[in-house]
């Protein structure tokens, strides 16, 4: 996937906040000790991550272009930065991240596996990415998505030497959105003011109408696996 898609796509919800606190608050319980997030981008969520429990966050991001976003950015003392891939890190964490970012991977499987490798005993996988193949679009097509996922797919895409221990969906009220935007506006690309709309308004009721749904429906899946 080319850098200009990377960075398209990174700048358009960069600022969905209350998104990105509804996500993070969602994992928050499995986010502790040492952390990675691979294929941080321009290190918009790294805020986001970080609470009481985590002690260092390893950013790890391989695009050239969007490493020195992220490299422009302060963090906190706890946070390091590595330009290249999992793979290239020798560390090993209590918990791996992927905010979107398994869908651009081509060979998801073989990356769960890697994540496997660099996972402590008891350690957890937690990946957030697009649900719903019948969602795949123009925009995804565009922005270097392979695929979007239901629960049990995103299953398949991991190590099954990793064992499950939460798949649900987020964004209820996005999913509606979605929906009548590919049946009735048909519209590629969302624009800043339907991201606005999206993030300002609908995240804050899929906050509260998504537990009354069990989590069961939603426009993100969130999959989170334990090294036995």
């Amino acid at each position: 996937m080319a850098e200009s898609q990377d960075d398209f796509e990174l700048t358009l919800f960069a600022g969905a906040v209350n998104w990105k606190q509804y996500w993070a608050t969602s994992i928050a319980q499995y986010v502790y000790g040492s952390v990675a997030e691979v294929g941080a981008g321009i290190g918009s969520n790294a805020r986001f991550l970080l609470n009481q429990h985590v002690e260092k966050l390893m950013l790890i991001e391989p695009g050239e272009e969007l490493f020195s976003q992220l490299s422009a950015r302060e963090y906190p003392e706890c946070v390091d930065k590595l330009h290249g891939t999992l793979r290239e890190s020798r560390g090993v964490f209590d918990t791996i991240v992927y905010i979107d970012v398994l869908e651009h991977i081509k060979d998801d499987l073989l990356e769960t596996s890697c994540a496997y490798d660099h996972l402590t005993k008891g350690g957890h996988l937690v990946i957030l990415s697009p649900a719903w193949p019948f969602l795949y679009s123009p925009f995804d097509r565009a922005v270097g998505h392979h695929r979007r996922y239901t629960r049990a797919s995103l299953r398949a895409s991991v190590d099954s030497r990793l064992e499950t221990v939460s798949e649900i969906y987020l964004d209820s009220v996005g999913l509606l959105a979605s929906l009548a935007n590919r049946l009735l506006l048909r519209s590629s690309v969302p624009s800043d003011a339907q991201v606005k709309i999206w993030d300002g308004l609908m995240v804050r009721v899929s906050v509260m109408l998504d537990s009354m749904l069990f989590y069961t429906i939603g426009k993100t899946v969130v999959g989170v696996y334990r090294k036995p």
